[in-house]
């Protein structure tokens, strides 16, 4: 039996048992020190960044894009196109209906002025004989003719008749007079060529020009950076004219509010008319805003332009041609035999 210490204990009632405080986690990640995973750690905070950026982009809706777009140069849609890869298919996507309203809003004049010729393969097949015939090709020879800073059209793959051979000698035009404007606006001569000569330059630079309105058949949108080029031609020489005291011509008003805007409003105005094709680079020099197709209306006070279907009339024109001269030759071959049998002997 243990022994007593003597000293007299008394029992403590048990307390009541206290809640447990919650735990709190206070660890923390240790930091990293190695510079391969700084490298890597950077790396994907910038792809991170790049990534919300192009998803901010794509989270606009298609309709704003398309505004945007629509009020941009035409020359600024291009270097869009070239940003990313899902950018260009965007903006090919939809390139008829932004160009539509480039048009609309920046070219009304120049896009009337200045249409497009049609392929061959868009025109009625029946008449393709006609239209690729010798004869119909010697008929055009006037317009056919080997201009220095015009590219001959393929009549195998352009329509020939009159509306679309002005149509391409035009455009060509336009491409070749924005091409000298640096040296028109410097004083500097253009290069002349010698009659008879034809120069390996010039040759290149006429493909060049070629080249653009072949890819403006195919691209709406190269066919308004057409359009683009030409209104800074037309703004940059009426300006470069009207800075020559001398020159007391008759040209469009247009005021430094018009060249900003950079549209062809101005040149609803009254003006001088330019009907006269410049048949060779001499006339850049007092070229100033060449605008073919249209004439003034005194009585009315306003342009009338060449309607959209005289390109078609002058297809059913073609094709009426060639059955004249098919019914002609038919009935001069019936006359032959009939001259034939009257002189047989009896």
């Amino acid at each position: 039996m243990p022994k007593s210490d003597g000293i007299k204990r008394t029992e403590e009632p048990d307390e009541p048992d206290e809640p447990e405080e919650p735990l709190v986690d206070t660890t923390t990640a240790i930091p990293l020190r190695s510079k391969r995973t700084e490298r890597l750690q950077k790396k994907r905070h910038l792809k991170d960044k790049a990534s919300k950026q192009h998803a901010t982009w794509w989270d606009l809706p298609s309709e704003l894009v398309i505004n945007i777009l629509t009020l941009l140069r035409p020359s600024d849609v291009f270097i869009l196109s070239r940003v990313n890869q899902p950018l260009r298919q965007f903006i090919l996507q939809e390139e008829a209906g932004i160009c539509r309203e480039i048009l609309a809003r920046r070219y009304a004049v120049l896009s009337k002025c200045f249409p497009l010729p049609v392929l061959l393969e868009m025109v009625d097949k029946e008449a393709h004989p006609a239209l690729l015939s010798d004869e119909r090709q010697a008929i055009l020879n006037i317009h056919k003719r080997p201009y220095q800073h015009i590219k001959l059209p393929d009549q195998c793959l352009f329509c020939t008749c009159l509306t679309c051979m002005l149509a391409w000698n035009n455009l060509n035009l336009v491409v070749d007079f924005a091409y000298w404007q640096r040296s028109l606006d410097q004083g500097e001569p253009i290069t002349m060529i010698p009659r008879g000569k034809s120069p390996e330059w010039n040759q290149n630079l006429i493909s060049a020009n070629a080249d653009v309105v072949l890819k403006a058949l195919g691209s709406m949108l190269w066919y308004v950076r057409i359009l683009e080029r030409h209104l800074n031609s037309t703004i940059g020489s009426i300006r470069r004219h009207g800075n020559n005291k001398g020159n007391k011509r008759r040209r469009f008003r247009m005021s430094a509010e018009d060249a900003e805007v950079e549209t062809d409003l101005f040149l609803e105005r009254s003006g001088p008319p330019s009907m006269d094709f410049p048949f060779h680079r001499d006339n850049y020099y007092m070229l100033e805003a060449y605008l073919p197709n249209r004439g003034w209306n005194a009585e009315l006070g306003e342009w009338k332009y060449m309607p959209a279907s005289q390109h078609d009339r002058d297809v059913e024109f073609v094709k009426s041609w060639a059955k004249r001269r098919e019914a002609a030759a038919t009935q001069d071959a019936g006359q032959n035999q009939i001259e034939k049998v009257q002189e047989r002997p009896r």
